[in-house]
């Protein structure tokens, strides 16, 4: 399986909510689609970003990738090994 962020072929991946459930709850509607990503990108998104932030200007998967931080967090992680345990960096 491939992450949708940084392309590396992972054993497992995570269903990361392009707008944070924590909105779409309070708002009562449905959750929101969701994209599978490993969790050292996952984990870095959420470093990154808050929730507001992510559901207002990142809740699609090209506004994640165009970001600058990601992109540079991106290039980076796709050349790692995808066994290689990953440090997040706020």
């Amino acid at each position: 399986m491939k992450c949708e962020l940084c392309k590396r072929e992972m054993e497992r991946l995570t269903a990361h909510h392009l707008i944070p459930r924590q909105t779409t709850k309070r708002k009562k509607v449905e959750p929101s689609p969701t994209i599978n990503i490993c969790s050292a990108c996952h984990r870095q998104v959420h470093a990154f970003f808050d929730n507001r932030y992510l559901a207002k200007h990142l809740n699609t998967l090209d506004k994640l990738k165009s970001d600058p931080k990601m992109r540079k967090f991106l290039n980076w992680i796709s050349k790692q090994q995808s066994n290689k345990k990953v440090r997040v960096r706020r």
